[in-house]
């Protein structure tokens, strides 16, 4: 593969410094190598993190990002620091969760995309938020995100 579809990342290769707020996360994308082939992208977030909205405590999720690309793929990196973003902002689970799957259809255009928010616990009930896009085509392989729930210590 020729190094051509990572022309005008930015962030990639660089330092890159995680932005402030998710409007100032810049996500890149890079044209699909496999046009012609239907196949699912995984991206696994167990550390994220963002701020209760009413009290300003910390929020913890684990994240699990399926899609199939349509023409093009989320550069990880930007995907990353777009994530990191979430560490001082202040938002409910769904917003957060709907949010970021939104952006990524808007901004990416894929096939099908699905996005798990699995939280944990605030004020002693998990909360898990949930988006896709509609049914994945036919014949592409979508493992299962077997995160399990919340069963507190064991």
């Amino acid at each position: 593969m020729t190094k051509e579809i990572y022309q005008g990342l930015e962030q990639l290769g660089a330092k890159s410094d995680a932005p402030q707020t998710p409007e100032e996360a810049v996500l890149e994308y890079v044209k699909n190598p496999r046009p012609k082939s239907d196949y699912c992208v995984r991206f696994t977030c167990p550390e994220f993190t963002s701020l209760c909205p009413v009290t300003g405590q910390p929020d913890f999720a684990h994240l699990v990002l399926d899609y199939v690309p349509g023409d093009s793929l989320v550069e990880s990196k930007s995907l990353k620091l777009f994530l990191q973003s979430f560490r001082n902002h202040a938002a409910f689970h769904e917003d957060c969760t709907v949010g970021i799957a939104e952006r990524l259809v808007e901004e990416m255009k894929p096939k099908w995309l699905r996005f798990g928010g699995y939280w944990y616990p605030r004020g002693g009930i998990p909360i898990d938020v949930f988006y896709q896009t509609g049914e994945a085509p036919k014949g592409v392989w979508i493992p299962e995100q077997d995160v399990p729930t919340y069963r507190g210590r064991g």
